[in-house]
């Protein structure tokens, strides 16, 4: 066991969702170049579960992802959240929440507190954290079979804290950044599952996220999985590349070998 993941995990907050791909466990590695920038706005274009966020705990922070389910639910937890919904490990029950959820999005109320609740219900119980809509833009998670959950009802834990923060729903493209951000971005793995949102994330999205990452002049870690064209696309940019492992959880073949990642940077001050 890495016992440094342990300490960050109670140095720190535990992310409130399950996540697939989430990197606490990088949060120790990306740490030693938070340090020398610490005094900076922490931006995640691509936010997710916010263990990086709640790992190195920054005063400001511009968290934003483009998958407004997600977002809507740290909108109502800084608003300060109590899920009165029942929520039991039952697979049906499962099933007629995430029905609900859909005629949610069906009906366009999809920043209602009732669909931040159902959508935390939905994380906690699905199969393995995953977020997943079909083509038409509706939830479609199985159900996930576990021995216990210990479901959250009240987030005051995380309230005080995500006041600080900034939280936003746009195309990256429109975030509006300041020259003494610093960006850490983890897109999407490049690989054929891409339906994390309604809209997807394709290779187009993947070159144009580097280039636009690439334009920014201050201090930028970014981490993927380390595929050929991800690593010659972040080479031909300029960024410095470092391998890492990063342990696999999810997997449809039941593998726990651990999977390659880079870590990629630039302008960042001598670590």
């Amino acid at each position: 066991m890495d016992t440094s993941i342990d300490k960050d995990i109670i140095a720190g907050y535990s992310p409130p969702l399950k996540w697939a791909g989430g990197k606490r466990w990088l949060v120790p590695h990306l740490r030693r170049y938070w340090e020398k920038h610490s005094n900076l706005r922490l931006v995640e274009p691509l936010c997710g579960g916010l263990a990086v966020a709640l790992g190195l705990l920054p005063d400001k922070a511009l968290l934003n992802d483009i998958n407004p389910h997600l977002i809507n639910f740290y909108l109502w937890v800084k608003m300060g959240l109590k899920i009165e919904l029942p929520m039991i490990h039952d697979k049906e029950i499962y099933y007629k929440y995430r029905k609900r959820f859909n005629n949610l999005i069906e009906a366009a109320r999809t920043d209602s507190k009732e669909a931040a609740e159902i959508f935390y219900y939905l994380n906690r119980t699905g199969y393995n954290g995953l977020c997943r809509f079909n083509k038409k833009g509706y939830y479609n998670v199985p159900f996930g079979r576990y021995n216990k959950i210990n479901y959250r009802y009240d987030f005051n834990h995380y309230q005080k804290l995500f006041t600080r923060w900034e939280f936003s729903c746009v195309d990256f493209e429109h975030l509006s950044l300041k020259d003494d951000d610093f960006i850490y971005a983890d897109p999407p793995y490049d690989v054929d599952f891409t339906s994390y949102s309604a809209g997807g994330f394709s290779w187009a999205d993947q070159v144009r996220f580097a280039n636009w990452v690439s334009m920014y002049n201050g201090p930028v870690v970014l981490s993927n999985q380390a595929t050929t064209r991800i690593i010659e696309l972040y080479d031909s940019l300029g960024f410095r590349i470092k391998f890492m492992k990063a342990p696999r959880r999810i997997n449809c073949n039941g593998s726990r070998i651990p999977a390659r990642e880079i870590l990629a940077t630039k302008g960042l001050k001598d670590c």
